[in-house]
This record gives structure tokens, sequence and C-alpha cells, in this order.
């Protein structure tokens, strides 16, 4: 029986050299495209699939398309107009857990990873259908394919045979594979990029006579920067643009066009576009506004572009965005329409709003700071944020990277990438939108306490390295500052000042930062009071007096630098009437330059109305200035934050032994089946106890009767529970009683409840009886699953002050040890874990156990959407589990390895 076509294992993908194809599962009409690519191939080609060139290839086709998408399947790679197979990757079943494979790629795309992308997609979905390993037999003259298995990143293990040789391998994607697929998809990406940045000529479509037009400025742009290669402007109604020989289509310029910048309506776009194809162009910018910023029509339009784009294996900046720069001198690319360019630098900068892109360049320029490449990327229809990470990740020109973000496509995906790349490169992000409209309304406490901020996108910059700033001009900044300076070591600040009040602002702003001003070693101190007035304090902040000229300012920062007990030094100056700021900073540049050897940043701060000297931007050493002690410490803030977080052991989620992972996915499927939203009691003691997590002693009873027979059983005071469907929030309907101390006084209080509970109109009520605990602190864990950003683990204060309280941490999954107790210990009630006021410590270990465990049932069991387990009670020994509520929803499919169904950012 043929199955259901699986439409989410559709993908378009990245080929080595940046190009893309369309991967999706075969048809059974696909069996004419199938023997038409099987006769293109070369004889050792087809010898090499079918172990014979005289092999029946209609019988091929039409049996690779004859598939049922579980037992059989087969994957087809497109390329071109005509959407040509150009790839094909089959398996089918031979026992209940093993398959065997079988491969071939069109002779022109041999070399460029479409081997390996659709073996790495063929794996996923074998592994989704229940088969574990896939077997191939080989020709020993067929090394391409044994490379592509030994490099896919799967464990291969390799049996010699008579004339053959047989591969096996497990289809799960290991993390190994994983990383070997991502690391691929940066090469890819870096490739393709290059055409954006490098190319070898550009053409501007839409190129304008007058300079004040969007077009005609970008071309002029282009001129004046410098770009090394020719620039043809193409224009239908003129024959010169701006002195320079014009052309009416792209298809009448002469020679080779890597990129295509393109300025017309919205409605010429495509058309544009596709003669670009025809043309053989790498890379287009759409600058042209009207798609799916605009509506339905829009979006269709815009699809319609992307459509084509893949079709000619082009890729996208855009479209609606203002353009793209690369400042390295063998580029000289300014295809923007602003007025003035950046300065040269080591700053790679994204954003996605348009109208800031301009603003942001103009500010670059004002503050100083120097762009290696800037990206507006607009809609985002296809090169995206992750993209440009991985391209900035290698370039030897981006020291750090900046981003101006309004939304996210995949931020898990994103996460991983900025992981990897924050070891190497700071990332700096301003994400607008920190209000809570549009969050999803929720039932439980987990998810309310997630649904009012965006406590979410601090959390995965926090996991990923990336800083997080308020404002654009906090982010300049943060630039500043780690493009010019070494990380500090640690969070202690030295203080140098020519007056008192601004020292004692510094002081206290770095220590709300969390830095700590500690007091200078004596000897320190006695070098101070060697070169300072008698009336100076030496401590730290070390306040110099007003008198303190230049050579008092280059000895102070020499000297706190020097000392062991600071790792950063931050220089005040408020300009008296004779002392002139060049002179001061030239001395602090001086001072910097020792600091900076013992691996310690300077900071500096100019408050003054004249703005930052020269002098503090020498070509050898640059000394970032700040308006106010205030913005310093903030800066110094995030990047000792960020060292810390760099300097972090890399480390993996851990293992936990005899978990049933069987028996917890019967309980969803089996609730999934039966229509159920919220689970039942016993279902949801049932699940979290797959999980090791330790739930109170408890049975279920269906009247009040069986409650008192429950009571009795457990002995001791126990607690009483009602459960209905709809019943939400059980301490404010009444549906809960505390230290009930025998079987009658249970009946009368289960009674009671079902009489209370059915006037609110809640009926089907049946009752949890619990072994009463007592002595220790409750706590909250839980997990929703986000339609973004994957399932979100949060812990908090719990109890029936949750909500008001509101002390909640978040992370995504899946959670390292490190997660866990970084979560645990950030929460404003952790000191009541510790010991608080004579109150014995709590098992602080058994409650991030607890979330470890719950995170690792989060990756397992996608359809669970939310888990709400408050209280969980942490006693001086272990932690219990008093109450729980679990929904689940059927979840969406994640997409393909490597798939380029929609932006990252």
């Amino acid at each position: 029986m043929r199955g259901v076509y699986p439409a989410h294992r559709e993908a378009d993908v990245v080929l080595r050299d940046g190009s893309t194809v369309h991967v999706r599962p075969a048809r059974p009409e696909d069996w004419p495209a199938l023997l038409e690519f099987y006769r293109s191939l070369s004889l050792e080609a087809r010898t090499f699939r079918f172990f014979s060139p005289a092999v029946n290839l209609e019988t091929a086709a039409r049996r690779d398309c004859d598939i049922d998408y579980v037992n059989s399947f087969t994957l087809v790679a497109t390329a071109g107009p005509e959407q040509k197979v150009i790839g094909v990757a089959s398996y089918f079943r031979v026992d209940t857990d093993r398959a065997e494979v079988g491969f071939a790629v069109a002779d022109a795309y041999r070399g460029r990873g479409l081997g390996t992308i659709l073996l790495g997609h063929l794996a996923e979905v074998a592994a989704a259908n229940g088969i574990n390993v896939f077997e191939a037999v080989v020709m020993p003259t067929n090394y391409e394919m044994i490379k592509v298995f030994r490099d896919s990143g799967f464990p291969v293990e390799v049996r010699l045979g008579p004339d053959e040789i047989h591969v096996s391998f497990p289809t799960s994607i290991t993390p190994e594979a994983l990383e070997r697929f991502e690391r691929r998809e940066q090469i890819a990406t870096s490739n393709a990029l290059r055409n954006f940045f490098y190319p070898r000529a550009v053409a501007v479509i839409g190129a304008s006579r007058q300079r004040n037009t969007v077009g005609g400025a970008l071309f002029r742009n282009l001129l004046d920067f410098g770009f090394e290669g020719p620039v043809y402007p193409v224009n239908i109604n003129a024959t010169v643009v701006q002195s320079v020989l014009a052309y009416p289509t792209i298809e009448a310029v002469p020679g080779p066009v890597d990129l295509a910048v393109i300025a017309v309506p919205a409605e010429k776009v495509v058309g544009v576009a596709e003669q670009c194809g025809r043309r053989g162009v790498r890379a287009l910018v759409v600058i042209s506004a009207g798609f799916a910023e605009v509506g339905e029509e829009g979006r269709a339009r815009q699809a319609e572009l992307l459509r084509i784009c893949r079709a000619y294996g082009m890729r996208l900046i855009g479209p609606n965005c203002i353009g793209i720069i690369n400042t390295d001198p063998s580029a000289r690319l300014n295809a923007t329409f602003g007025p003035v360019p950046p300065p040269a630098g080591r700053v790679g900068f994204a954003s996605q709003s348009g109208a800031l892109g301009l603003a942001i360049i103009d500010y670059a320029r004002a503050f100083g700071l120097g762009i290696s490449t800037f990206v507006s990327m607009g809609n985002k229809a296809d090169i995206s944020g992750n993209d440009l990470l991985n391209y900035w990740e290698s370039d030897p020109n981006t020291d750090v990277i900046l981003l101006y973000l309004e939304s996210f496509g995949n931020p898990r995906k994103f996460s991983r990438i900025a992981r990897r790349v924050g070891r190497k490169k700071p990332i700096v992000a301003v994400k607008s939108g920190r209000s809570s409209a549009g969050a999803r309304a929720t039932a439980s406490h987990t998810g309310a306490l997630l649904a009012a901020s965006d406590i979410t996108v601090d959390a995965l910059f926090r996991q990923s390295g990336v800083i997080r700033t308020d404002t654009l001009e906090e982010l300049f900044e943060v630039a500043s500052l780690l493009v010019s300076q070494p990380l500090p070591h640690g969070r202690r600040v030295g203080i140098v000042t020519n007056a008192g009040g601004p020292g004692i602002l510094a002081a206290d702003a770095a220590e709300a930062q969390g830095l700590q001003v500690p007091v200078l070693s004596p000897e320190t101190q006695t070098r101070l009071r060697s070169v300072l007035v008698p009336e100076a304090s030496v401590l730290n902040p070390v306040d110099m007096t007003a008198t303190a000229g230049a050579d008092q300012y280059r000895q102070a920062v020499e000297a706190v630098a020097s000392d062991p007990n600071i790792d950063a030094v931050m220089a005040i100056f408020l300009p008296p009437l004779r002392i002139p700021s060049e002179e001061v900073a030239a001395a602090i540049v001086d001072g910097a330059r020792l600091a900076n050897g013992l691996g310690k940043p300077v900071l500096s701060v100019f408050i003054s109305s004249r703005g930052v000297p020269d002098e503090l931007k020498r070509a050898d050493i640059r000394v970032p200035s700040f308006a106010f002690p205030e913005n310093a410490a903030i800066a110094l803030a995030h990047a000792v934050r960020y060292a810390e977080w760099r300097a972090r052991p890399l480390t993996d989620p851990p293992r936990f032994e005899g978990i049933g992972r069987d028996e917890a996915a019967a309980v969803v499927a089996r609730a999934l089946g039966q229509g159920d939203s919220w689970l039942g009691p016993a279902e949801t003691w049932q699940l979290l106890s797959c999980y090791g997590l330790n739930v109170v002693d408890q049975i279920l009873a269906r009247t009040p009767e069986e409650a008192a027979q429950a009571a009795a059983n457990l002995g001791g005071e126990v607690v009483l529970k009602a459960f209905a469907p709809g019943l939400t929030h059980k301490t404010e309907r009444g549906a809960v009683r505390l230290g009930l101390r025998d079987p009658e006084e249970v009946r009368q209080a289960a009674t009671e409840m079902a009489s209370r509970l059915g006037a609110q109109g809640l009926h089907e009520v049946t009752f949890v009886v619990q072994r009463y605990v007592t002595g220790g602190v409750e706590m909250l864990a839980g997990m929703v699953h986000d339609r973004h950003f994957g399932p979100i683990i949060v812990c908090g204060a719990g109890g029936i002050f949750v909500k008001l309280l509101k002390d909640v941490a978040v992370r995504l999954t899946p959670l390292t040890r490190e997660d866990a107790a970084e979560m645990v210990r950030e929460l404003r009630s952790y000191p009541l874990l510790t010991g608080f006021r004579g109150s014995p410590p709590v098992d602080v270990a058994a409650f991030e156990e607890t979330l470890l465990r719950l995170s690792t049932l989060a990756e397992d069991l996608p359809d669970v959407a939310e888990v709400d387990l408050n209280p969980v009670l942490v006693r001086e020994r272990g932690a219990v589990i008093l109450d729980a509520r679990v929904r689940v929803e059927p979840a969406q499919p994640p997409p393909p390895l490597g798939a380029r169904t929609r932006p990252a950012f």
C-alpha cells in the first residue's frame, strides 16, 4: 500500500559551491524523469549504481518510484528551471530494522557534496520509520561512494568480500555527524557569500541617470567607493548612465556577472531575476520593496522570486533591503544607496531593518567604528543571519559581529551556530520587541510565566554566548571595547580619576553591574603615592585630584594595571582649566599599551561636550571612550560575562540510565489517539516516573469511598486533591485539602469537593490521595514547547505564590549540568535553598537533576507541549514532586537536515 506523500521532507539545500538544489521524496509519476536521469549517467556511474551497465533502466526507475514512504523510500534532487533530476537516493527495508541503500549523482554534480546531503536526509527518514541500520554493497573501485560514507560522520563498518565491499552504519544522526553536516553547510554558505562580497563584476539593474534616486545613488556609490571590477548599468530607457555605457537588459551585458543589484518596481523584479538566471548570475541583491512585507500579493511575489532563484541556483539577499558593503581593499564594494559609507574596520554588521540600516552606517562613522562587511537582510527570503554568522566565523577581516534583530525564524539553529562562532568571535545583538504582545495563551503556571516577557530570548542569548544590549548606542559602545581591547580575565576593575564624584559614580555603577572594585595592593599604593600629590586617594578608586596631568595619568594607569588584583582599568578625565584633553588622552593610550601587554583592557571616560580626543584613535592601539562612567561599566560588564562564558569548558547534556522511553512514548501516543490534551493524574505520574522524576506516594480514587480506603492504605496524614476536565489552579478552586488525619475525614472532604466542583460545572471528578510530605523549600520546574524555540525549561520559586513572585530562570533544551546550576543560582529565591535565617540547607543538586531529567523528557518527546511541576519540594535529602500537569499535542515535524525552509532570524 502506498503511503501519504511526506511533503515535510521537501527541502532546498546548499551545495559545497554555494549553489542550491531541491530535494524531495519521489512520486510515482517521476519514473520517466528518473529513467532520463539514469540514461544520462556515464557508463562507469551506471555500473557503480547497478553493478552492471546492462541493467534494465526502465525497471529500475519504476521500482525506485513504486514506494510506500516507510519500508521503501526514494529521494530525488532536482535543479534548473525545468527541475531535472540530478541525484537519487533510495532505501528498501530488508529486515525489521535494516535497509539497503543506493545512490547516484549526475556527473556534473559529483564532488559538490550532493551525495552526502542525500545520505543525511535519507538517514533521517529511515530513523523516523524505525530503520536503525543502513547497509550498502559497493564495488571496490567506487572510491567516491566509500568516501561519502566515511566522511559523513556516521560510524561506518566496512567488510571486504569477493569483488565487493559491504558497508553498514546506524541511521541515527550522531553529534559527530551533525557537526560535520553543519561544517559542510558553513563551507557552502561561505562560498555562496563570496559571490556577494567578492564579485568579479556587478550589474545594477535599474541604474538611473538621476543621482538622487535609489538606482542612481547605488550605481554612483559603487563607482565612487572604488570597486575594482566592471560595474554595468542596466536601464532599458537609457544608453548611457552617469557617463557609463548602459545596457537594456542583463542578457545584453558582454562580460560575466557574479552579482546583480536590482532596483526596479516590484512587479518587474521576477522577470528581471529570470533574466539573471539565464545570464548565469550567481548572486542577487533585491533593493525593491513590495514583497512579503505588504500582504498576500507581495508574499506570492516573493515566493515566485525565491522559486526562480532556486531553479537557477542563485542566492538572494532581500528583497526590501538597502544593500551590502565590503570594505576590504581588494573588493571595495558599496552596493547601498546611503550618502556616506562607513570607515573600514573589523566589525561585521547585519541589520533586519532597512530604515535603521542607513542610520547604523552613519552612527558607525560617527562612533569611529570600522566595518568589514555590512548586510541589510530585508525580508530574508534566502540569505539569513545564520548564513552571515557562518561566513563571519571564518572571515579573516572580521573580529566582532553585530546584529540588529527584529524576529527569529529558527532560533535553535541560531543557537547552535552562535555557540560555535562565539567561541572565536564575540556576537553582540540588539533584539527589539521586549513587550508581551503576541504571547501564546497558556493554562499552566510555567506557560503564564513565559508568556509575559521575552525572557526566552534572553535565555537563548545567554546560552549561546551572545551579548544582548538594550539600545543601539550600547551596542556600539560594547563593540568599540571588544574590537580594540583584550577580554578581561576577571571582574576586578581599577578606577583612575581626577575628580572624586565621577570616581564614586564609576564604582557604584561597576558594582551594580556585578563587577568588583577591590582595594589596591600595598605595593601599588606605595607606587602611586610616589607620583601623586599627598592629597590623592590611592585605595580604589584612585582620585589623583584636579591637579593631575598627562604624566600622572600614564603612571597611574600603568601602576593600577600592574596590580595582580586588577583585571581591567577605567580612566576618567573631567577637564580642568589648564590641562589639555589631548595630552591626557595620549598618556592613557601609553598606559593602555602596558595594560594590554598584560592582557588587561583599558576604558576611558572623557566627560566633555567636545567629544573624544583623536589621540584615543591611534592606529597601533585604540582605547574606547565613553561619555559617562555608567556607560563604561555596562560595556565592561558585558565583556566580563562574555569572557566567562567563553572560558567555560564545553560539556554535553548528561545521559541517564534506566529511562523508559518506549513506555513514555506509548503514554503520549495513547493520549493523542484518544484526543486528550491534558493527561490524567495516573498517566502524568506514569510519564514522569519513566524519566526517574521522583513523585510523592499516591493512590488514585474514583469515589469518596475509594479515597478513604486509599488514605487508610497510605497511613498517617494525607493530602486530598480533586481532578476534573477543565480544572486548573486547584488551590483557588478548593480542590486541595492538606493534613487530613483519618479515612473518614478524607471521605467527607472528597464528598464536599465533588459537590462544590459540580456546582461550578465541573463533573467527572476523580481524586488523588497523597502522602503528606513537609519540610523543605517549594520550587517550580516546568517545560513549554515553543513552536519557534522548541522546548524551554523553567525553574523558580514554587507554590501558590509563583505568579506573584515571578522569580524564574529559563533555558533552552538540551540542558547541561552547568546550565541547570546557573539557572538555580540566578534565582532571587536561591538563598532559601542554601539555608536562610537558620533554616537548614536543602539538596540543590537533587533539584538540578529534576531539571536535567525534565530536559531529557522534552528532547525525547516533542509531542509533550507543557509540563508543570509545582510544587517540587526540595528537602534536605532529595526532591519530590507534589503536583504535576502535562499537556500533549501533535508536534510539527522538524525541517530536514540542512534544509533552507525558513530564515534563521
